[in-house]
């Protein structure tokens, strides 16, 4: 089975919300080593409609440095029951029960599959158990509005730390896996 990763880039308030404004002055060469490792055999991208729509707009035209070509080169997968197309190359759309769709998508054979942005999706691949892994990039930084990651209503869960590492500039990265109690069976 494949397994599904979740990478966000949040505030220390929570916030991941248009991260393109508060986190370049702490993209350093540390933090550009760990996305390297987490697209170490990702085969398959997960977005929610938002967050394509978003990168649609912008990734498709950047060509010639490592992220744009991964981005562009990566088969991406658009959970949404709203779109009724998808242009940006090698973009497929899973529509009708999300929650199963990305169930057959793990399933198939094939490397990681990751996914970033639509906190909302998150929210409900976490308590579907499909989740293998959240990774949190948490910025020393207090952004004050926008979008948290777990949302106001968002039900319980537990979490296991796996892994945490202090990078320059105060970013701390941060691995959970969805703890044993609150997977699918």
């Amino acid at each position: 089975m494949r397994t599904l990763a979740a990478h966000y880039f949040i505030s220390a308030d929570g916030i991941v919300d248009s991260p393109q404004t508060w986190h370049f002055p702490y993209a350093g060469p540390d933090v550009q080593e760990v996305l390297d490792v987490t697209t170490a055999g990702v085969d398959a991208l997960l977005l929610g409609r938002h967050t394509y729509e978003e990168w649609a707009a912008f990734w498709p035209q950047q060509t010639g440095f490592p992220l744009a070509d991964f981005l562009n080169g990566t088969p991406k997968f658009v959970a949404s029951n709203t779109l009724t197309s998808v242009d940006w190359a090698g973009t497929e759309l899973l529509r009708g029960d999300v929650t199963e769709a990305v169930r057959r998508l793990k399933e198939q054979p094939g490397g990681r599959i990751a996914m970033n942005g639509s906190g909302t999706l998150l929210r409900s691949l976490l308590l579907a158990g499909l989740v293998d892994e959240l990774h949190l990039l948490v910025h020393p930084v207090v952004v004050g509005t926008g979008k948290h990651l777990f949302q106001d209503g968002s039900q319980t869960f537990g979490l296991t730390l796996e892994s945490q590492r202090t990078l320059d500039g105060g970013v701390l990265y941060i691995t959970y896996t969805p703890a044993a109690a609150t997977r699918a069976a």
